[in-house]
C-alpha cells in the first residue's frame, strides 16, 4: 500500500475523494444517468434502458441505452445530453466514439456511459444480454413518447 511521505496526507485525500462519500456520489451518478435518459426521451429516442452495473464492474456505475431512427437524430440526442449534463451538473464528457459513423455513438462521462444506437446495431451488439446480470433502473418515458419501433409488432 502506498504510504505518503507527509504524515496525515492520506486522510486529507480521503476527505476530498468522491469515494469518501460513496452514497452521495452514487446518487449523483444515478441523477445524471436519469437526466441523460430524460433528454433522449425528449428527443424521441426509443427503447430507453438504464442498467445499474455497480455490482458487476468497478469501471462505471450506469449504462444508458437508446435507439434512434437516423444519424441526425442520434447526433441531436448526443449534443443535447452533453448540453444538459454540462448545464445542470457541470459535467464534461471524457470521450466520444462513433459520432462520424453514427451507428453506435458512445458518450463517456466516467461513471456513466451513454450508448446511442441505430436499430440494427443495437440488436447486433445486444448490450442488455451481454450485461444480463445487471439491474434495470426504472425509467418511464414521458406520456406520448415513442416506446418501441412502431413498425415492429409487439414493440
Amino acid at each position: 500500500m502506498y504510504e505518503p511521505r507527509t504524515p496525515g496526507i492520506r486522510n486529507a485525500l480521503a476527505i476530498a475523494s468522491p469515494v469518501a462519500h460513496p452514497g452521495q456520489e452514487q446518487n449523483r451518478s444515478l441523477q445524471r444517468a436519469k437526466a441523460a435518459a430524460r433528454v433522449a426521451d425528449q428527443n424521441r429516442g426509443r427503447d430507453i434502458v438504464i442498467l445499474d452495473l455497480r455490482e458487476l464492474t468497478p469501471l462505471f456505475d450506469y449504462f444508458v441505452l437508446v435507439t434512434g431512427a437516423s444519424r441526425r437524430q442520434l447526433h441531436a440526442i448526443s449534443e443535447e445530453i452533453d448540453d444538459v449534463l454540462q448545464c445542470e451538473f457541470h459535467d464534461r464528457r471524457l470521450g466520444i466514439e462513433g459520432y462520424a459513423d453514427s451507428r453506435w455513438i458512445l458518450l463517456d462521462y466516467g461513471d456513466i456511459v451513454v450508448h446511442l444506437f441505430d436499430e440494427e446495431t443495437r440488436g447486433y451488439y445486444d448490450l442488455e444480454q451481454l450485461w444480463a446480470g445487471s439491474k434495470r433502473v426504472p425509467f418511464e418515458p414521458a406520456p406520448g413518447a415513442v416506446v418501441g419501433n412502431p413498425s415492429r409488432p409487439g414493440a
